[in-house]
């Protein structure tokens, strides 16, 4: 069930339905129904079993790490529909299209059924029925990192498996190949190639020496090492900018042009504690603005475009942050359980939302699941598990809220797919 606040209409809904018009002559401007791929009016974009739209199909994927019940919330009929439980599930992330639900040593895989395409001029959006995958090796310590040909799990040892895209989009995961040697954090597809951390000597996960960069061909074999150095790496993310890195000292930026890879230091400025740095990088999909918590009252913003990082202070301990960027502001939700928004040029803050979370994690000790901040092109998502809801958030707004979807769980974990 949820309940709509005076929804506007949506300008970036509209400009994809143009894009995606202009961009695909020939096919229907709405939803296009699945096509014979032997016909010679196949329209351009198709994907068998699936159903492409003009706009945008989020679909958020939601957990409840008590009960292990799961549910897949889609955000343009406003319905829930249930998906097997997963008991002992600690950890869910996302590619854009598949969630992995971390448990204590596998990994479950769903399809979401949104996902989209980006062709760079344009952009096709699709949506299909929800199904299981499988089960990969490695429970919460596995990071999964993918691109449109390959999904790759990189064990908490280093150890890092590739999987087939096009198998998982099938419904079954395949025979993964196992990629040589051990890294030093996530294994990331890029530009065709894999991007990875590795250490000195035996090049084993472990260690106090600093990692290097090192650029693999599909089959994990070395095809470039550009010069540089990560203490204590942590953090990662891909831009439309290149892969981003995170360091003791700041961040690095790999970059592909015209099939040589480089290197740059995007380094803090200052000197950094431990519990200071960006460790986990959040972001809207295709941003080149990437937010950070920086220790307990502050959000670090990293511009890959300027390469430059920025400290903002919120005055109150940080649970989550995220922004779309592009102008958007910060948005942050802190421990008074309310949502607060930042202008990102200036640091200072331009709203704040009443108390939306009665039961914060950390200030009452209710133990519910840490809230997270999801974001794309025009909507913000907020997780309440103790309040067994979701907001959608119109950043563009004054953090309006357009919606609140009321649930039968605890979402604890939540991902946006569709983007």
């Amino acid at each position: 069930m949820f309940v709509r606040t005076n929804v506007t209409p949506l300008v970036p809904v509209l400009l994809s339905a143009v894009l995606l018009t202009a961009g695909c002559a020939g096919q229907d401007d709405a939803k296009s129904r699945p096509a014979n791929p032997a016909s010679p009016t196949t329209p351009h974009g198709y994907v068998e079993g699936a159903t492409e739209a003009a706009e945008q199909q989020s679909r958020l994927l939601l957990g409840d790490t008590g009960s292990g019940d799961t549910r897949v919330l889609d955000l343009i009929t406003g319905k829930t529909h249930e998906t097997p439980r997963r008991a002992g599930v600690t950890h869910l992330t996302t590619d854009g299209r598949f969630g992995f639900f971390h448990g204590a040593d596998r990994t479950h895989v769903l399809d979401s059924g949104a996902w989209m395409v980006d062709h760079g001029d344009h952009v096709h959006y699709y949506r299909a029925k929800t199904r299981e995958v499988g089960e990969l090796p490695g429970g919460a310590g596995t990071s999964v990192r993918s691109d449109k040909g390959v999904t790759v799990a990189t064990a908490e040892d280093g150890e890092a498996r590739a999987y087939l895209r096009t198998e998982l989009e099938k419904g079954a995961l395949g025979t993964p190949d196992r990629l040589p040697g051990a890294y030093a954090g996530p294994v990331v597809p890029y530009a065709e190639h894999l991007v990875a951390l590795v250490r000195d000597g035996d090049a084993s996960a472990d260690g106090d020496a600093p990692a290097k960069v090192v650029v693999l061909d599909r089959s994990g074999k070395r095809v470039a090492a550009p010069e540089s150095a990560c203490e204590d790496p942590k953090g990662d993310a891909v831009t439309r900018r290149g892969v981003v890195l995170g360091c003791a000292d700041g961040a690095l930026l790999v970059r592909e042009d015209d099939g040589d890879f480089t290197v740059e230091r995007i380094p803090y400025g200052e000197d950094v504690p431990r519990t200071e740095r960006a460790a986990e990088f959040r972001h809207r999909p295709g941003s080149t603005t990437l937010t950070a918590r920086a220790g307990k009252d502050a959000v670090w913003i990293l511009d890959v475009t300027e390469r430059a990082f920025k400290r903002v202070e919120t005055g109150g301990p940080v649970i989550a942050a995220n922004t779309a960027g592009e102008g958007a502001p910060l948005v942050v939700l802190q421990s008074d359980g309310a949502l607060h928004g930042y202008d990102i040029s200036t640091g200072k803050e331009t709203t704040a939302t009443g108390r939306l979370l009665k039961d914060v994690p950390g200030t009452t000790g209710g133990g519910t699941g840490t809230p997270v901040i999801e974001v794309d092109r025009s909507r913000a998502y907020l997780n309440d598990p103790a309040g067994s809801r979701v907001y959608e958030i119109d950043y563009n707004d004054n953090l309006r809220i357009a919606r609140t979807f009321d649930l039968d769980v605890r979402p604890s974990l939540m991902v946006e797919t569709g983007r």
